[in-house]
C-alpha cells in the first residue's frame, strides 16, 4: 500500500453594497452595537457541551500545483465527555482509512504507519501537533472548535441554509497565534516566516454558522494566498449517542504524540 509522504514535501511549503440614507446609517450604527463575537463564542460553548455528528472536509494544495489533497472524516463526538469515533480517508491515494477513537486524553489510531497493521497506535491526545495548515492535531474536532471560538473582527453575513435549516452566518479572522495553535516547530517556522514577509498576521478566515438553536452546525478556517489550506466541519444529529470505548490491552501500542502516528 502506498504511502502519503509526498504530502509533507507539500504542504510543508507554506514554510454590500450599501445604499445612501438615514435608514442604512442607523442600520449600521444598529450592527455597529451588536456583539457578534459574543454570539460566536456562546454557540461553540452551547455545542461544546453536546454531542452530535461529524463530517469535516479538509483541503490542502500547495503553490502552483494542480493537485489538490482531500482528507474526508466522519463520525460522532461526544464534546462534552471528550469521547468520539472518527474515520479519516485521504480522497483518491489507494489506502485503507484510518479508524480513531478518543477516550479522554487517549487518542487510539488503528492504520498509523507508526505501528504494526491491526494494532492501535495511542497517543497523549493533549500532546499531539500538526505539521499541516489548518488541520487540528489528530483531527480532533475540539481543537477546531476552539480556534473557532477565538474568532476576531466578526460580522454577520445573513441566512443561509445548513443541513437543510437556515443558520446565521458569521465571518472573521484568527490571530497568528491561534492559527499556529498546536503546530509543529518546522510549519510554525514556515509560517512565520510568510509573517515577516507580510508585515502582518497571515490573513485566516473563519467562518462559523449558528442555527435557531443557538449551536455551531458548520465551521469553516480557510487561507488563499499561493497556496490553499481550507478545513470545514459540518455538526448534525445534537444529542446523538457515542460509543467509544479502549481498544484491548493487547492490542494498543503507545506512541510518542506527534506528526508521525497518522499515516499523513
Amino acid at each position: 500500500m502506498r504511502r502519503a509522504h509526498l504530502l509533507s514535501a507539500a504542504v510543508l511549503l507554506l514554510c454590500t453594497a450599501c445604499s445612501g440614507g438615514a435608514d442604512s446609517d442607523a442600520e449600521e450604527s444598529t450592527e455597529k452595537a451588536l456583539d457578534h463575537g459574543a454570539a460566536v463564542r456562546a454557540a461553540i460553548d452551547r455545542t461544546s457541551a453536546d454531542s452530535a455528528r461529524l463530517a469535516e472536509k479538509i483541503e490542502l494544495r500547495s503553490g502552483d500545483s494542480p493537485t489538490t489533497y482531500v482528507f474526508a472524516i466522519a463520525g460522532a463526538f461526544d464534546l462534552a465527555g471528550d469521547r468520539g469515533r472518527l474515520t479519516v480517508e485521504l480522497e483518491d491515494s489507494g489506502m485503507d482509512p484510518v479508524e480513531e477513537v478518543f477516550v479522554g486524553d487517549t487518542v487510539y489510531v488503528r492504520g498509523s504507519r507508526a505501528v504494526d497493521a491491526g494494532k492501535w497506535a495511542a497517543a497523549v491526545r493533549s500532546e499531539a501537533l500538526s505539521r499541516y495548515f489548518l488541520r487540528a492535531p489528530l483531527n480532533d474536532p475540539e481543537h477546531l472548535l476552539r480556534q473557532i471560538r477565538a474568532m476576531r473582527q466578526v460580522s454577520n453575513e445573513g441566512r443561509e441554509q445548513v443541513n437543510g435549516a437556515p443558520a446565521v452566518h458569521y465571518r472573521g479572522t484568527i490571530d497568528h497565534a491561534t492559527a499556529t495553535l498546536r503546530m509543529t516547530a518546522r510549519t510554525k517556522q514556515g509560517l512565520d516566516k510568510m509573517r515577516e514577509t507580510l508585515g502582518a498576521d497571515v490573513p485566516v478566515y473563519a467562518d462559523v454558522w449558528v442555527d435557531g438553536k443557538g449551536r455551531a452546525v458548520q465551521a469553516r478556517l480557510s487561507y488563499f494566498g499561493g497556496i490553499k489550506a481550507e478545513t470545514t466541519m459540518t455538526l448534525s444529529d445534537f444529542g446523538t449517542p457515542v460509543k467509544a470505548e479502549a481498544p484491548p490491552a493487547e492490542q494498543v501500542v503507545p506512541v510518542t504524540a506527534g506528526e508521525d502516528v497518522l499515516l499523513a
